[in-house]
């Protein structure tokens, strides 16, 4: 068998260009006098069931010779103008390797999209998979992945191409997605059945929420087109572990499995305990940054204009005819350059002798030469710098908006307050802007992946007591700096890796552990935040134990020092389906720590019973008083 593989192999070779075989270059020289190209095989794992489920055949050269790396022999070949030849030599060693192996499982191998071609035209199109079986490989068990060294020459081409590899049975990847080189549109073209996403995205994807996100959009791609993908180089458990989480099938990497001579009948084991463990990973959080278009949600008016040459009598005629204008951009050709106020136009217009003298004149002496003009894909920081600006006029007279520098419409200063104020409170849903912490759409989010998991993890709701008269004693900015100790403290004393905190608002935070030891966690929490916290009251409210404030009915009393609470509840897997049905039981938990008085308290019903109506209902009364 092995001899007739070895002759199966000779004959390919004889196929090839007389450069390979004649040519005078050092590794035209070593494949001529026999020298040794050999694979080695990487694992691919399942993400999802820990198991190996192909491997990818990798060239290497002699040993300690500069030609043994792929790098290396590839670059030498492309200097030496046999790299097609050579790339399907690597095809065919690759080939005959696995066969007399005989294992089991998918083989990838490497080629480039110009050196398919030269090989489907080289070998026919119709005896692909009999080339394939010739070497004791089954052609539906081949994946060709397209490594892209240049850009693709010939598409039309490379379409044909495809379409006689997928007629043998054999299947498709697109290498290095993400690097530059391998584009969407290859991705469209080659409709592959694998992509590999670049190790570029890979790398710390647990610290790189840009990352992540990117990640995400290329799952969606995948989604539209049908393609399965495989992340390349995984090395650390963090990010298996984040992969795995965001249901990225197929993995590669050294913790799954370097490179060996042989194939692999199990992936490295502690790649296996991540995949066995049912932790879930917590995922890097980016706030939600300004909307562009914002303008796009706003109630634009479609006003008439008037031209710098219109007469006053006419804009004074075009306010009485259209009432609800409250103000006229002026605009030449499809440019403003102007705007009249309606109320100050029409106070000028009903003075004495002012039709008389005025009414023929163009409009501009009256109009304001200098207004605001916002464009439609405006994001809201620039509105913000509107709002705080000196220049207030916008209140009154509104602003002009514009689509790429044409007229367009007119918006009034409330829309504009209104507009920045909805988009600052969607952003603080993501991201609070006291703490830069997760806001109520990550918490929710977290926790759902966890239950979707059927992990078991323990949510703590975190409040403090006495805030209230400690912010109406000090002021809001030593209040912000209280709130800020909290997040400081819950972050230093949760694992990043297991735990996660995130910031409700105002003075409530939730803490979800998946760290066994999560009630000392919180126990050092609330005692540290009960000594530091002592630092932003004076010394007299020290010696005092507290302050002298109005309570919420505007009685003056004496409220201890601001210490903190945590009422922390298990969820056992299976119980619960929706993260609200969490956060309200949560609340009660936290509720009874209040109550309490003791720091941090275990909710005595787990997820396998509801939490008591009366007491839910008193804990989401105070929830919304606070």
């Amino acid at each position: 068998m092995q001899n007739m593989l070895e002759s199966r192999l000779a004959a390919m070779k004889g196929l090839l260009s007389c450069t390979l075989r004649d040519g005078t270059g050092p590794l035209a020289a070593l494949l001529q006098q026999g020298g040794h190209l050999h694979c080695v095989f990487q694992p691919l794992a399942d993400l999802r069931e820990g198991a190996v489920y192909a491997h990818e055949a990798l060239i290497r050269g002699p040993e300690g010779t500069v030609l043994h790396t792929p790098d290396a022999l590839l670059a030498q070949a492309q200097r030496e103008g046999i790299l097609r030849d050579f790339e399907l030599l690597c095809v065919f060693t690759a080939l005959e390797q696995w066969g007399a192996l005989g294992a089991p499982g998918r083989l990838f191998v490497n080629i480039s999209a110009d050196a398919l071609v030269h090989g489907v035209t080289l070998l026919g199109a119709e005896r692909l998979g009999e080339v394939v079986r010739s070497f004791g490989v089954s052609a539906r068990m081949l994946v060709l992945e397209i490594t892209e060294h240049e850009r693709v020459s010939d598409m039309p081409q490379l379409r044909q191409a495809i379409k006689a590899v997928h007629a043998c049975g054999a299947r498709m990847a697109l290498d290095d997605f993400g690097d530059g080189r391998s584009s969407l549109r290859l991705w469209s073209e080659v409709k592959p059945d694998f992509v590999k996403i670049d190790k570029y995205f890979i790398h710390d994807i647990s610290d790189h929420p840009e990352n992540l996100q990117m990640l995400q959009a290329i799952k969606g791609i995948a989604d539209v087109f049908g393609t399965t993908l495989i992340a390349e180089g995984i090395e650390t458990r963090d990010d298996l572990r984040a992969l795995r989480d965001l249901d990225i099938p197929y993995g590669q990497g050294w913790l799954l499995g370097r490179p060996a001579p042989a194939p692999r009948v199990a992936v490295e084991g502690p790649a296996l305990e991540v995949m066995q463990d049912r932790r879930v990973a917590v995922l890097p959080h980016l706030g939600q940054t300004a909307r562009p278009g914002v303008l796009r949600s706003l109630l634009v008016v479609q006003a008439p204009t008037a031209s710098p040459a219109t007469s006053n009598a006419a804009v004074a005629a075009l306010f009485h005819e259209r009432t609800e204008l409250h103000a006229l951009a002026v605009v030449d050709g499809t440019r403003p350059v102007a705007l009249i106020n309606r109320q100050q136009f029409m106070n000028h217009y009903a003075t004495l002798y002012f039709r008389e003298v005025h009414g023929r004149k163009p409009c501009l002496a009256f109009a304001n030469p200098s207004p605001r003009v916002v464009e439609l894909d405006c994001d809201v920081d620039q509105l913000v710098g509107i709002l705080t600006s000196q220049d207030q006029r916008y209140l009154s007279d509104g602003y002009i908006v514009t689509d790429n520098g044409r007229y367009l419409g007119l918006g009034t200063g409330d829309q504009l307050v209104r507009a920045v104020t909805e988009t600052r409170i969607e952003a603080a849903r993501h991201a609070n802007p006291l703490t830069f912490l997760p806001g109520n759409i990550p918490i929710s989010l977290h926790m759902q992946r966890l239950l979707d998991a059927g992990t078991e993890f323990v949510a703590c709701y975190a409040d403090l007591n006495n805030f209230k008269p400690f912010n109406d004693h000090y002021g809001y900015w030593r209040g912000d700096q209280m709130i800020r100790l909290v997040a400081r403290l819950a972050t230093a004393h949760c694992d990043a890796r297991r735990d996660f905190v995130g910031h409700v608002g105002g003075d409530d935070f939730m803490l979800v552990f998946q760290s066994s030891n999560w009630l000392q966690r919180c126990k050092n929490i609330v005692d540290e935040f009960a000594r530091e916290a002592l630092t932003l009251f004076d010394d007299a409210a020290r010696k005092a134990g507290g302050i002298e404030a109005e309570d919420r009915h505007g009685v003056q009393r004496f409220f201890p020092c601001t210490t903190l609470s945590i009422g922390a509840v298990r969820i056992m897997p299976g119980r619960f389906r929706h993260a609200e049905e969490v956060a309200n039981l949560a609340a009660v938990a936290k509720h009874e720590a209040k109550q309490a008085g003791t720091g941090v308290v275990l909710h005595g019903a787990t997820a396998e019973s509801a939490p008591d109506g009366l007491a839910l209902a008193r804990a989401l009364q105070e929830v919304l008083a606070a």
